[in-house]
């Protein structure tokens, strides 16, 4: 494994982020409010057998491993918080360095003690790692994100120390606290998550799909986003445009993986024109992995409740006839659920004046029409924006059309509007968010959640076809 060093100021190792959140739910919901801080380390370390009087308090990285022996320490201050605590999330970032990655990422536990000093600490001294079991992980690449459910141990306020070990002679490297953007996170939510009221046909429990696309780049939005994806359960989709500006594999590990990546194992993306602008989409399809459905095709389909769910692929051949168009139209044909959702990047309608409408995407709205689709959602133009249902050609068709969403506001810097499309009936640019979907048997309900700060909403219920 590696050694290697970094040296970052301390103040910048102790800082602590804090982040509100604050949802309005309309459309007959029950107003509630979630709230999700984010704390680094006040001290960690790393403990070696082969170094038994050797303090590693200032080293760069955090080593386990069971030849020669090496264990990790981690100690959080929890302050500040005001309301019970729903969920804690401790997250590990691996060194990019080769030898950081490992079959076997560790065991965490929580630690009796939290006097231990980072700075004092060596093989000879170290505290005992003698609670209960928090949770493991299993095989751990280079450069990305792991998260460890810790809601057991942190109930609120106070110190609490972590220990990892690792039963491996191939053992794992992660970043510390000296490491900067990429230092331990403790996630920690508070207060309650927005919860609809029950409409005539929804059930306690219908599945949840939520997202946006044109997520992360060099700002903050895909921050501010990603915070509002920790306190909304589900199923997480991306519309495109994952990550600017040319989705790469170094522009999915520096500004999608921390943000939105922490949703990676519950998210289904679809890619946008800037992830192809990486020849092949591979920053994309790397990252995402048999998540992004067969290698290189970029469509798929899954079901959620009474749902089917299509993920689609505006970036290859969408003509009447293409591989795409004839697939899109026997997975409709096979699936026997009764209402259809599908995601893609290009929108067949949209009124934002820096893209104009996808005409080449029409074959696959026609396919969907013709199976009595729901529900389209797509992004491109950084905004949102919703059309009543829709045939084909644009035309209001309530008895079969299906509803259109616009929702582009997922990080990246928002777009204007130009001349205002036919059936467009709500508009916002400006506020970012996600696009909440609850999945009732035969109906849905839809809900645009903002950031922090931010007051534009926007909801509704409708029937299935």
């Amino acid at each position: 494994m590696s050694s290697r060093k970094v040296t970052v100021a301390a103040a910048c190792a102790a800082a602590v982020t804090a982040t509100v959140t604050a949802f309005a739910v309309l459309g007959g919901a029950t107003a509630a409010s979630a709230a999700t801080t984010t704390f680094t380390p006040v001290a960690d370390t790393y403990v070696d057998n082969g170094a038994t009087s050797t303090n590693y308090g200032t080293a760069g990285q955090l080593g386990v491993d069971n030849s020669p022996v090496k264990r990790a320490f981690l100690k959080f201050a929890v302050t500040g918080l005001t309301s019970p605590v729903t969920s804690a999330r401790l997250r590990v970032h691996t060194d990019d360095v080769s030898g950081s990655q490992s079959p076997n990422g560790g065991t965490f536990k929580a630690m009796g003690t939290t006097t231990w000093s980072e700075t004092a600490v060596t093989w000879s001294n170290q505290p005992a790692i003698d609670g209960a079991t928090l949770g493991s992980l299993g095989a751990v690449s280079r450069n990305a994100w792991y998260e460890v459910d810790v809601t057991s141990y942190v109930a609120g306020n106070g110190t609490f120390s972590i220990g990892v070990t690792s039963g491996n002679s191939d053992g794992a490297d992660y970043d510390s606290r000296e490491s900067g953007a990429t230092a331990p996170q403790l996630v920690v939510t508070t207060g309650t998550t927005p919860t609809p009221s029950p409409t005539p046909t929804g059930q306690p429990g219908d599945p949840v799909l939520v997202g946006a696309g044109d997520i992360a780049d060099s700002g903050s939005g895909d921050t501010a986003t990603a915070n509002l994806l920790d306190g909304i359960p589900g199923t997480v989709f991306t519309a495109g445009d994952n990550v600017y500006t040319n989705g790469t594999a170094s522009e999915f590990s520096t500004y999608y993986d921390p943000t939105w990546g922490r949703h990676k194992a519950r998210t289904k993306p679809a890619p946008g024109n800037h992830d192809y602008n990486t020849s092949g989409a591979t920053g994309y399809y790397g990252y995402f992995g048999a998540a992004a459905g067969p290698s290189n095709r970029g469509y798929y389909s899954y079901d959620l409740g009474n749902w089917h769910i299509v993920s689609l692929n505006s970036e290859v051949a969408t003509s009447a006839g293409s591989a795409q168009e004839q697939w899109l139209r026997a997975d409709l044909a096979a699936s026997s659920k009764p209402c259809t959702l599908a995601y893609w990047h290009k929108p067949l309608y949209t009124s934002g004046s820096n893209h104009a409408p996808t005409t080449a995407v029409r074959p696959l709205a026609q396919a969907l029409y013709d199976f009595d689709a729901d529900v389209v959602v797509t992004g491109h133009n950084h905004q949102y924006e919703r059309f009543a249902p829709m045939n084909p050609t644009g035309g209001l068709d309530t008895a079969r059309g299906a509803r259109h969403f616009v929702a582009g506001m997922g990080g990246a810097g928002a777009y204007s509007f130009g001349t205002i499309q036919p059936n467009s009936e709500a508009r916002n640019t400006g506020t970012q968010g996600v696009l909440k979907f609850t999945l009732h048997a035969n109906s849905y309900t839809w809900e645009f959640v903002p950031v922090a700060g931010k007051s534009y909403t926007d909801s509704g219920t409708t029937n299935c076809h």
